[in-house]
């Protein structure tokens, strides 16, 4: 097996996480609400009075960070190894299963779990799990 060792970030990876879960922890704490990405967007869906701004406000800052990021560190070259047909129907799959789910990754992988959900496990492992045999079957078994 061989390691890509120019993908391999490890600081990078840590300190996103870290960012992450801090985020994730100021959340909570400050406005009693899961940081779940797919229950937030799914709130814009069905407004609620009172509910719009802080739900807008998150969404735009999902959007305007990566120009941001351009900004400060200059243009990248993403690499996906999929097709846009491909890139497609997998969005498609996952909010099928954020709606089954009862939520998204960052709402059961990070949120969840940090609560001790049992639900938030099972959501975790089987996604995570899916997502194991997925790749598997893409890159060794049909490939």
């Amino acid at each position: 097996m061989l390691i890509d060792w120019t993908h391999f970030t490890p600081w990078a990876a840590l300190a996103g996480g870290v960012l992450l879960g801090l985020a994730s922890a100021l959340f909570v704490l400050l406005n009693g609400r899961i940081l779940g990405i797919s229950g937030i967007v799914g709130g814009l869906l069905r407004p609620r009075a009172g509910d719009m701004g802080w739900r807008l406000a998150f969404v735009l800052g999902m959007l305007v960070a990566p120009g941001l990021y351009w900004l400060v560190v200059g243009p990248t070259q993403p690499r996906i190894d999929a097709t846009w047909g491909m890139v497609v129907i997998a969005g498609l799959l996952v909010g099928v299963g954020t709606r089954y789910g009862s939520g998204c990754t960052s709402g059961h992988g990070v949120c969840g779990l940090s609560r001790m959900s049992p639900r938030s496990l099972v959501a975790t492992l089987t996604f995570m799990g899916a997502g194991f045999v997925t790749v598997f079957l893409i890159r060794h078994a049909l490939a």
